[in-house]
């Protein structure tokens, strides 16, 4: 049998340099990989909270009253007097969407009877949303209302909801005025103006 002959110290050196080019190329595709996955899970978590907020401004305005309140300036700030969606177990909410002037944050404003601004002494609970708003739009007419919103480098997301009409005002019953009946005057007897006295009959015995 031929003897298998041994690595030559050419043929070593030559697989060292070989592995020194191959694994920093591998060890830089691992952290591409690594950073690839890390953006699209930051992605998923950015949409999947963005896609719940949605809901949640959906909902908001689908289980109100229709009793809303849209004034608008740079940006519209959005009031439901009453709805049934609460996130703290209420049985019935005001919650208001604004953005707030610190890095154009969209927040969820949720109480019982409060005004904005905000005083001291009310009590309700603020969630802030999503930052770097560019858009935020809201439309009502009819039964229809349109909403838009954007963050900044994001796509544009619009919805429109159907049914939500506003509330009728209560027409003011008026009192029927009672006629009052004149009242019966005690009828007097006409005076005999001959000066005689009627005749009474005689009693029957």
């Amino acid at each position: 049998m031929a003897k298998r002959k041994a690595f030559t110290l050419m043929e070593v050196l030559v697989s060292i340099a070989l592995l020194g080019i191959i694994l920093p190329a591998l060890y830089q595709s691992v952290d591409m990989l690594r950073d690839s996955n890390q953006h699209l899970f930051e992605y998923l978590e950015k949409a999947k909270k963005v896609s719940k907020a949605t809901k949640t401004l959906y909902l908001d305005i689908l289980s109100s009253d229709g009793n809303i309140t849209i004034k608008k300036d740079e940006f519209t700030r959005l009031c439901m007097e009453q709805t049934k969606n609460s996130l703290y177990a209420l049985p019935v909410a005001k919650v208001c969407w604004v953005v707030l002037k610190k890095d154009n944050t969209l927040a969820r404003i949720e109480g019982n009877a409060y005004n904005l601004p905000l005083g001291s002494e009310e009590r309700v609970e603020i969630n802030p949303i999503m930052k770097e708003v560019e858009v935020f739009d809201v439309y009502h007419q009819k039964d229809k209302i349109l909403v838009l919103l954007q963050q900044q480098a994001q796509e544009p997301i619009s919805f429109m909801i159907q049914g939500v009409s506003k509330p009728e005002k209560k027409k003011k019953e008026k009192k029927k005025k009672k006629t009052k009946k004149p009242k019966k005057k005690n009828q007097i007897p006409p005076k005999d103006t001959n000066g005689t006295k009627t005749p009474v009959p005689p009693s029957l015995i």
